[in-house]
């Protein structure tokens, strides 16, 4: 990956623009603006995964982001606010990325359980979790019980994570166990927001 350039945000810039979030389909809900939004460290352990595997691919791309970040003398586990960095792509041409902290939200379930829910950068939070360190994250507390995370913490955590060389077939697999039948009513647009943040960063260029 060839990171040209790195300019980095700070964290009320960071926050201020997360406040800005609205959910997908109903772009009038800004779902984090009357929430309390921090930059925490959190170790693993102690973070819910909502998805039932790790997609390979991604988390190396994810490695490979780390360490290109590194030589730029940034920390992916530590940003303390957000960064837009600069890729070189196999055309020439040259794109801007955002990258922020992992976003995890507070979220009480039925039993009265409480979760830290990771709802955006699992495969970030895998690989700290992979190399031993506690990432700071975003934590949101205090979003409105009627939009919860569309779908529900794993009850065994990170324990029988499957890591699977392709996205398998959502018809033989369960990615998520979603909260509702229209469970994209409750997506978080980060994209709205921030750039280039909404899909895979796995066609992003790799040496």
């Amino acid at each position: 990956m060839e990171i040209v350039q790195v300019k980095h945000h700070p964290e009320i810039e960071l926050i201020a623009r997360l406040r800005r979030v609205p959910l997908q389909e109903q772009p009038e809900v800004l779902i984090y603006q009357p929430a309390l939004i921090s930059l925490e460290q959190i170790h693993t352990n102690y973070l819910h995964p909502p998805q039932n595997y790790i997609w390979l691919t991604e988390l190396r791309k994810v490695q490979e982001l780390r360490w290109s970040l590194r030589e730029h003398g940034m920390d992916m586990f530590q940003l303390n606010g957000f960064v837009t960095y600069t890729v070189r792509e196999k055309n020439g041409d040259l794109v801007d990325y955002d990258l922020y902290p992992p976003v995890v939200e507070e979220s009480f379930e039925a039993d009265g359980s409480l979760a830290h829910l990771i709802n955006d950068g699992m495969h970030r939070v895998y690989l700290a979790r992979s190399e031993w360190v506690i990432p700071q994250v975003v934590y949101v507390r205090g979003i409105p019980k009627a939009y919860p995370y569309y779908a529900f913490p794993r009850p065994q955590g990170w324990e029988g994570l499957d890591l699977l060389p392709d996205n398998p077939d959502k018809n033989r697999y369960l990615k998520k166990c979603h909260r509702i039948r229209y469970n994209k009513s409750l997506y978080r647009n980060f994209q709205a927001v921030f750039k280039n943040v909404g899909g895979s960063r796995s066609a992003m260029r790799q040496e």
